[in-house]
């Protein structure tokens, strides 16, 4: 698995990062998530990171499959996240990992699968998602 780079602005990581660096003690939480995929092709699901309050990063989280999807797959990269103007941080660099989801190439059917990101903190969240497979044109009508 390689490092890849990820450029992103303060929306499409708030939700990761300030969930990290916010809440302490044990704690935990649920999220239903939906995500449109394209049959044979891998879509990112989720980043997951975290920062201390002086903007340096924090621990990654650990994060468990604990249901598997039926059609398809999901993987976690390592990467690098360079935020820009989350909170009080104008501009960080930091380690996150990433989740993807590849569903099956010959694969029309919607998926589900569950993720478990456990941070630091002791906080821990259950992550659902619910992949829509998008279907070429035409596809189940009948002419």
């Amino acid at each position: 698995m390689g490092r890849g780079r990820i450029r992103t602005s303060c929306w499409a990581v708030a939700a990761a990062v300030l969930c990290a660096a916010s809440v302490a003690g044990a704690q935990t939480t649920s999220l239903d998530r939906e995500v449109k995929a394209t049959p044979g092709r891998e879509v990112r699901v989720g980043i997951y990171t975290s920062m201390r309050p002086d903007c340096t990063a924090g621990p990654l989280p650990v994060i468990r499959l604990s249901v598997a999807p039926e059609h398809g797959a999901v993987t976690v990269r390592r990467a690098t996240l360079k935020a820009t103007n989350v909170k009080q941080c104008l501009a960080a660099e930091l380690s996150a990992l990433v989740a993807f989801y590849r569903p099956e190439a010959e694969s029309g059917n919607d998926d589900r699968f569950e993720l478990e990101v456990s941070f630091a903190t002791g906080r821990k969240q259950v992550q659902r998602f619910h992949v829509l497979i998008s279907r070429g044109a035409g596809e189940g009508q009948r002419i």
